[in-house]
């Protein structure tokens, strides 16, 4: 029997987060097959030079990206609550404004990523033979910034009002069209890192335009018109208020994460590799726990609209049931099978033994986040973003950093680099959940009985 999750009010709420969730694990997972694909291509046919040069914009990519996934974010909440609430004006007006603050957004990244690209990979220590291919990798792939808000501006849209099989399918078109035209550029046109790049922009605008002539066409609330295009103040504040947060939160993560790097550099080059073969699993396994994280932000944004508080409890210990269950599978899975998974990437048997390290403790690991993040996107669905970025900040992001000059300096061996992530993971929970409870509390006796 079919599970209506357009309205997120009323129904089996369980399966009806369950169902919600698959297209966006699918999309999530698809993204990463198809980054890992990139990758592949580049590093097949265009050689170690280029594939050292793409690889080296990774940090600098996915700040920007995390950004614009987090003002996203803002829209999804905002949307569901004011179509929760059933004000289609409040849905009317956020969606018009979100779509040309996305946009705005866009351009932003866009002009600050081309003009000053190769001063922030000199930053990064990018490797002197390496820069020329970086700087054309992200000076092309940059010009797709604009598209990739407008997607995330249109997917959290849909997400909001409980449609995810649509971004599914338009992810999945510009997916293989991103694949075919890299095959083109780098195999057929031998353009290397500069083809890599430009298919990945045209994908992108392939799919944002699908997603917007979507929202063109539906003639719900929630669609796009050319004529109600205003910039409304609140609306934007609002967004701003939610999605900003959660935008700079993704991006100093990425910072946080130069120090761990670092820590990891301090090791032989065997080991370096057997890290950097590792890490595939996280953004596999923290896209699959996303999921559930869009879900725990969606429902409850619509049944706090709706005033259903008992529905606003369960949408959160329910999305957290399941992220906390599916992390810890695919966890186990890892530490079960990661020499398997490991030989994906290298047929090094030392780089696969050093690589187990990694992937045995975070394995363990990966479920304890689900505390943390589905947390947070609870308390941004009842309209709070400032003070969980800044707890998360703080307990995931500045104490990874006083662990790597403290308590790594102090062991100086590889177990006591990775479970740092396990102790952040912890901290930041149990401050995120007391401020959580105490928000709950105060916007339940806000409501009407």
């Amino acid at each position: 029997m079919a599970v209506d999750v357009r309205d997120m009010t009323k129904g089996p709420l369980g399966k009806q987060i369950l169902v919600f969730s698959i297209p966006l694990i699918l999309s999530n997972v698809l993204q990463v097959l198809f980054n890992l694909a990139d990758v592949a291509v580049v590093g097949r046919f265009a050689g170690s030079m280029a594939l050292g040069s793409v690889g080296s914009t990774i940090t600098l990519v996915t700040m920007f990206t995390g950004f614009l996934i987090g003002i996203a974010s803002g829209i999804n909440v905002l949307v569901a609550m004011y179509f929760g609430a059933g004000n289609k004006k409040g849905v009317e007006e956020t969606v018009h404004s979100a779509a040309l603050f996305s946009v705005m957004i866009g351009v932003l990244i866009l002009l600050f990523g081309v003009t000053c690209s190769k001063r922030i990979l000199l930053i990064l220590n990018t490797k002197q033979e390496l820069i020329d291919g970086a700087v054309q990798y992200v000076s092309i792939y940059f010009l797709g910034m604009p598209a990739l808000a407008v997607y995330n501006f249109g997917n959290a849209v849909f997400s909001a009002v409980g449609d995810t099989a649509r971004p599914l399918r338009y992810l999945t078109i510009a997916g293989v069209l991103n694949l075919v035209l890299n095959l083109l550029f780098v195999v057929g046109c031998h353009m290397g890192v500069a083809g890599v790049a430009a298919a990945s922009a045209i994908s992108q605008y392939s799919s944002a335009v699908m997603i917007v002539s979507a929202l063109f066409c539906t003639g719900e609330c929630y669609g796009l018109r050319f004529g109600a295009f205003h910039w409304k103040w609140e609306a934007v504040k609002d967004i701003a208020r939610i999605g900003l947060p959660a935008g700079l939160q993704n991006a100093i993560f990425q910072l946080a994460n130069l120090f761990i790097q670092a820590g990891v550099n301090t090791f032989s080059a065997v080991m370096v590799a057997g890290n950097s073969a590792a890490t595939n699993a996280d953004a596999l396994v923290y896209d699959v726990m996303a999921a559930f994280y869009t879900a725990c932000g969606s429902f409850m944004g619509q049944n706090y609209g709706a005033g259903n508080k008992k529905r606003i409890r369960n949408s959160y210990f329910i999305s957290l049931g399941y992220s906390f269950g599916i992390g810890l599978v695919l966890g186990l899975l890892l530490v079960i099978f990661g020499e398997s998974f490991l030989a994906l990437f290298t047929s090094d048997q030392e780089v696969i033994r050093s690589g187990m390290y990694r992937l045995t403790i975070m394995g363990l690991s990966y479920g304890v986040s689900a505390f943390m993040d589905c947390t947070i996107a609870a308390s941004r669905a009842l309209g709070k973003g400032v003070i969980p970025t800044v707890i998360v900040v703080m307990g995931s992001c500045v104490l990874r950093i006083i662990w790597v000059y403290t308590v790594f300096a102090y062991f100086k061996t590889i177990p006591s680099l990775y479970l740092l992530y396990v102790c952040s993971w912890s901290v930041t929970a149990i401050a995120e959940i007391t401020y959580f409870a105490r928000i709950y509390r105060q916007k339940m006796k806000e409501m009407l009985p």
